[in-house]
């Protein structure tokens, strides 16, 4: 399957087109509000075609969102650098993990990086979020991972988040925060609003004592009746 999109029924969508950055920026805006961000840290993406060059539009770098503005999203070719970013301010240091996160996930549609405060608390103790809830199912496994520690904006950084996300769609990261992706830029911010709800719950049950796990007989039960869950199609 080509990474363009894990849809074949969709089209690509040009990075220039005015909805695409709306919503992105307005995804962006709502990270705040959403209390899985605060002030100006946390970068998203979607991707977006240039022509016939495969690509994502990143949030820039070191704006608040308040002053960010939709010609200030940053378009990047999944096959190129820093350098061959295309728009007025910088990309997002994250710009790797995200390029690379697109190139090895044709699901992948948009990514969430947010320093979520008990997400962000969890990696800093370098705990994952184990089956302590079935809702930890809605990240693709049976638990979500905490990938190993690297310096900010690094490709051992983006390689240690590739793998944590192997099988998932939502990973801490050891010392700095969370990633969550999805079919759209709506998608991925929900995710990543549920796993900050979940590292909370599992957070708390651990000022009690270490609270009991799911098998993974029974964590394979909620991830098959995950894959038919919500309203069925209109026919």
């Amino acid at each position: 399957m080509s990474p363009r999109c894990a849809d074949a029924d969709a089209s690509p969508v040009p990075e220039d087109d005015p909805a695409l950055r709306r919503r992105l920026l307005a995804a962006a805006r709502q990270m705040n509000p959403l209390g899985i961000n605060r002030g100006k840290s946390g970068n998203l993406s979607t991707r977006a075609w240039r022509g016939e060059r495969d690509g994502y539009c990143i949030t820039p770098t070191g704006l608040a969102w308040d002053d960010t503005r939709e010609a200030d999203l940053v378009w990047m070719p999944l096959d190129g650098e820093e350098s061959a970013a295309l728009g007025r301010r910088a990309p997002s240091s994250e710009w790797r993990f995200h390029r690379d996160l697109y190139v090895a996930r044709a699901d992948a549609q948009a990514i969430v990086h947010a320093h979520s405060p008990f997400a962000t608390t969890l990696a800093c103790l370098g705990r994952g979020i184990p089956a302590f809830h079935y809702m930890v199912a809605v990240a693709g496994g049976e638990d979500i991972r905490c990938a190993g520690y690297a310096t900010f904006g690094t490709q051992a950084l983006s390689d240690l988040a590739v793998a944590a996300m192997a099988g998932r769609s939502a990973c801490l990261l050891a010392n700095h925060g969370q990633i969550a992706m999805g079919a759209s830029v709506e998608q991925a911010l929900a995710l990543a609003a549920e796993v900050e709800t979940l590292a909370e719950m599992y957070w708390r049950a651990l000022q009690v004592g270490e609270p009991l796990l799911l098998d993974r007989a029974e964590m394979a039960v909620v991830l098959e009746k995950f894959r038919h869950y919500g309203q069925p199609r209109s026919r």
